[in-house]
């Protein structure tokens, strides 16, 4: 069986958006395919997400012991549609120097998040006395401010590779990674207007270098080609820009002044492994897989000074946690794998199916990012009007996984604020190519 000229033709079609809505702040899926298609190849794409995620504050909840939740009158309400959209561009250039020699580089935003919090929900009415800093105020808003967050990351990958045979392709590089964002928390989910719920950070835009190696074995006879590919975590050091527009630590005797919180704050972003499969199955078809692990297990981001305030003795009597707690981690590593299968219609015209499926990264999970894994189904063309060039589009539908949102004091506990369920999301993408 002869199926050489499917070497590309399916896997091209597959479109730029493998982890549309994966676990996490993992957006990308950091692919390297294009740095294994034969000779010089260069393609550009664009993926676009259009998530709708809602919830609903849990049966019981209160903000505070001394408050019983039917006089909060939050418990059971709606918290809005909080999840915004997004896009993320890539592009790649693969030169083939030699017969043995390989160089290319890959731009892609492998991080990110987008999302806000209504402020047309449910809040609390006036409360007398010492509850009076309660009042008037939702459980992920204030009144005029919703809770926030927006996360950016750009990559730069270059890789070497030495091809000793045509059988086996081994190769590595550097990374350059960039990461910023901005947080905002509101609402008493976060103690309100006095404590954390009035904290803002804004990371500004830091860069620093990784590394990535793999190998890749393909038969091109029967369209086979196997490649696995280690991403090294990157370490960000950076002053982080906190505020608060609350009492929060600005009288002494209370908190730190969290509005000079001029210590660094060191971000990693997490180590991954990619596990890349096609082969030729019938003529004109093709069978492609991949699995990606990510360790979001050690991620976290604990600001400077919100990380003081969080360690302080006042917060630490309140939330039982002496030694403080993070603004975002999560519980679980990320495990994620996508099937599908390609045919080749004509000389012209490919198209593909697929099926999706992430494990995400714990539950309950950050109120900043509240769903557990998905589902997805997916559908592409590609259409060629040369043999050096095609377009390739697509289209992908994801049920997300119901999630138990939590505040930052309550990570690593059964507690949570709210309760996110059958929500979804629809990826489209876009991706052209030139062989030359």
């Amino acid at each position: 069986m002869k199926l050489k000229t499917l070497t590309t033709a399916m896997i091209l079609a597959t479109v730029p958006m493998t982890g549309a809505f994966a676990a996490a702040l993992d957006r990308s899926g950091q692919s390297i395919s294009a740095f294994l298609q034969p000779g010089n190849y260069f393609e550009a794409g664009i993926s676009v997400l259009d998530p709708n995620v809602s919830g609903k504050v849990r049966n019981g909840y209160t903000p505070n012991a001394a408050l019983p939740a039917s006089s909060a009158g939050l418990q059971n309400t709606s918290v809005g549609e909080m999840a915004g959209d997004y896009y993320f561009p890539s592009a790649a250039l693969k030169l083939q120097v030699t017969d043995n020699f390989s160089f290319g580089l890959i731009y892609d935003q492998p991080f990110g998040a987008e999302a806000e919090y209504s402020t047309g929900t449910q809040k609390t009415t006036a409360l007398p006395g010492p509850l009076a800093p309660l009042g008037n105020q939702g459980a992920f808003h204030n009144g005029t401010e919703g809770t926030s967050v927006e996360v950016k990351s750009q990559s730069i990958s270059m890789l070497f590779g030495y091809q000793p045979t045509e059988n086996f392709n081994f190769y590595a590089g550097p990374v350059y990674q960039t990461i910023k964002g901005d947080v905002q928390l509101r609402g008493l989910a976060y103690g309100g207007n006095a404590t954390f719920g009035g904290y803002n950070a804004s990371i500004k835009e830091t860069g620093d270098v990784g590394w990535l190696a793999g190998a890749a074995y393909q038969i091109p006879e029967i369209a086979l080609k196997a490649s696995v590919t280690y991403r090294s975590e990157i370490d960000h050091k950076t002053t982080v820009d906190e505020s608060s527009i609350a009492a929060l630590g600005q009288n002494a005797g209370t908190l730190i002044n969290i509005n000079n919180g001029l210590g660094k704050t060191e971000i990693t972003t997490p180590q991954s492994v990619n596990l890349d499969f096609q082969t030729g199955i019938m003529a004109n078809t093709v069978a492609f897989a991949n699995v990606r692990w990510v360790n979001w297990k050690d991620f976290s981001i604990r600001p400077y000074a919100f990380g003081k305030a969080a360690e302080h003795p006042l917060v630490a009597a309140s939330t039982g946690k002496q030694d403080g707690f993070d603004l975002v981690a999560y519980t679980d590593d990320q495990w994620s794998a996508n099937v599908g299968v390609g045919r080749k219609l004509n000389d012209q015209w490919a198209g593909n199916v697929s099926v999706g499926w992430d494990s995400g990264a714990g539950n309950p999970v950050t109120t900043l990012g509240p769903t557990e894994g998905y589902w997805n189904l997916g559908l592409g063309a590609q259409f060629s009007p040369t043999p050096q060039t095609f377009i390739a589009g697509g289209v992908k539908y994801f049920w997300l996984g119901d999630a138990k949102a939590q505040s930052a004091a309550q990570f690593d506990t059964a507690n949570y604020v709210a309760e996110f369920k059958d929500n979804h999301a629809i990826a489209y993408g876009l991706k052209m190519g030139y062989k030359f």
